[in-house]
């Protein structure tokens, strides 16, 4: 296995150089570990003395959609405690007689369930953390489930209570209990983080309020509403544990101390379900751009900056975090890096 090591470190800088990015932590591994890593640039513009390290950490964004929902919702599939294929109003008594009923949990996870795009949650249902979940879970579908992929975070917000039905416990336990303890992800959490965590965060994007950047404050607003735990978004991670859960996928899931999910799950999830629709989806996996399902490079983005890749077929994964979110809302800038990462670490 060879990487175009300092090709990545070239891209990668001059990212930093072009205000892509204040800072990037990367790596490039296998089943057996890390491979190849590395950092770039600094940590906050403004301590521009203090760089990027491997144990900066990130807020994770969208990953939690994999870290925290897709992993618990695997976990209770594998034990048999759920049928991604029966519609939900079968069996969760919250849903039943409302359209969220007709809906399967695979619908979820290909984002074919047909519900609406935008979580808008203060704005819909208030502050109440209940409120915020029965009108979700009552709320009218955008369309009919199965017709059309169409990419919403409430799928995973939705899935989220899913888990926590099926188990009685917290989105957060779970996650931390089924997932992130087993392999080893021991700074990996929702937020918001202590405070000697939250002084390694990389900041986000510039708060209007405080006229200062987030830092070790989720920057999903879904998120800070439902006070850091939710389907959505909300955790923060680092590259170690990122390239643990990862290694987990690719390798020997009869280990001792693996997670509640196991190589069955992964292998459902990295394929393709969702037939002739388009875009092509797996179970909240998608193709990496600029491939396809054919080549077997998975991808899964976070808005802050963050992504991570894994190969079945090539026995390779890849993790690039940066805080992009820092300069600027444009993905256009961090989509032609993340791609040219992609082709580096992949080919």
């Amino acid at each position: 296995m060879t990487y175009r090591t300092d090709r990545i470190e070239q891209l990668l800088s001059e990212g930093v150089r072009d205000k892509v990015y204040p800072g990037a932590v990367w790596a490039v591994g296998n089943a057996a570990g890390t491979h190849v890593h590395g950092t770039t640039g600094v940590l906050d513009p403004e301590q521009p003395d203090v760089p990027m390290r491997r144990d900066t950490v990130f807020d994770a964004a969208s990953l939690t959609k994999i870290l925290a929902v897709w992993a618990s919702i695997g976990s209770l599939w594998e034990e048999g405690k759920l049928d991604l294929d029966s519609p939900l109003g079968t069996f969760w008594p919250e849903v039943e007689g409302h359209a969220l009923g007709t809906v399967t949990a695979r619908h979820l996870l290909t984002h074919t369930a047909g519900v609406p795009l935008r979580a808008q949650l203060k704005s819909l249902y208030g502050t109440d953390p209940q409120d915020i979940r029965d009108g979700v879970l009552q709320e009218a579908l955008h369309r009919q489930p199965g017709e059309a992929v169409e990419y919403t975070d409430r799928a995973a917000l939705i899935l989220g209570y899913l888990a926590e039905y099926l188990s009685g416990q917290r989105l957060d336990q779970l996650a931390t209990e089924w997932t992130w303890q087993p392999l080893g992800m021991n700074n990996t959490r929702f937020g918001p983080p202590p405070s000697e965590i939250a002084a390694r965060c990389a900041p986000t994007e510039l708060d209007q309020d405080t006229d200062t950047h987030l830092k070790g404050i989720a920057h999903d607003f879904s998120a800070r509403l439902l006070g850091g735990v939710c389907g959505i978004a909300g955790a923060f991670t680092v590259l170690d544990d990122l390239t643990a859960f990862l290694r987990y996928l690719l390798g020997d899931t009869a280990t001792p101390g693996q997670a509640g999910f196991g190589r069955a799950w992964a292998t459902e999830s990295l394929t393709v379900q969702t037939g002739a629709l388009k875009p092509v989806r797996g179970l909240f996996w998608h193709p990496a751009p600029g491939t396809s399902a054919v080549r077997d490079v998975w991808v899964h983005y976070g808005f802050t900056g963050t992504g991570m890749w894994i190969s079945p077929h090539q026995g390779r994964w890849a993790v690039l975090l940066t805080n992009k979110l820092y300069y600027t809302r444009d993905r256009q800038p961090l989509t032609e890096v993340r791609n040219a990462f992609r082709e580096l670490a992949f080919g």
